[in-house]
């Protein structure tokens, strides 16, 4: 599976626009944001190089992801064991493990990328977008887990309820809405009548 051989023809077509949607500045600031995020529990954690191969391969064993996910977590367990492997469905079991935790976390499923997206090298722009989703989703709860910059992430729209009273209900009532329209200052004055030329005098 992961020795897949290089695409041709309309396939090769495909993937050379899914390959454009990738972001050199995203990358950095994902890599950012994971160096500092999972500093304490990784202390041995390197940057990578620059390049969308070398993302890839930084991430590709799951390990350095479910570190992630554990470090935004109110237990830190989201994801129990985490571990470097050799092995091809070791690693493809952790990238698994990372994303059902991260939409536990509360990422929509429409946000996240399928592990041959990240494994494969199939689609690295969605795994871009799946980390930015989680991002936002940890600014917006403001529980202190989040390391870094909050400028990084945008905050997610929250619910702000209203209490309204019952006099305030029934006063409401008495008010006519401006969606109906209004008749204030409304004048003929000056209008010719259908079908009658308007004079026009200098």
């Amino acid at each position: 599976m992961a020795n897949k051989g290089p695409a041709y023809g309309f396939s090769r077509e495909i993937q050379n626009r899914i390959d454009q949607k990738y972001d050199q500045e995203l990358e950095s600031l994902l890599t950012d944001w994971l160096m500092l995020q999972c500093a304490e529990k990784m202390k041995d954690i390197t940057r990578p190089a620059s390049g969308k191969l070398a993302f890839q391969t930084w991430l590709k064993d799951g390990v350095l992801l479910c570190h992630l996910i554990n470090s935004l977590s109110s237990d830190g367990l989201a994801v129990k064991r985490v571990a470097h492997h050799e092995m091809v469905f070791r690693q493809m079991e952790q990238i698994s493990q990372f994303l059902r935790a991260a939409e536990s976390y509360g990422v929509g499923k429409t946000d996240l990328f399928q592990t041959v997206d990240l494994f494969e090298g199939k689609d690295l722009a969605s795994v871009q977008r799946s980390l930015m989703a989680l991002g936002n989703i940890a600014v917006t709860k403001g529980d202190g887990k989040y390391r870094g910059d909050p400028m990084w992430f945008r905050k997610k729209a929250q619910e702000n309820p209203r209490e309204f009273s019952n006099d305030q209900l029934r006063q409401g009532q008495n008010v006519i809405s401006l969606q109906y329209g209004s008749n204030q200052g409304a004048s003929q004055a000056g209008m010719t009548g259908y079908g009658q030329q308007r004079q026009i005098i200098n």
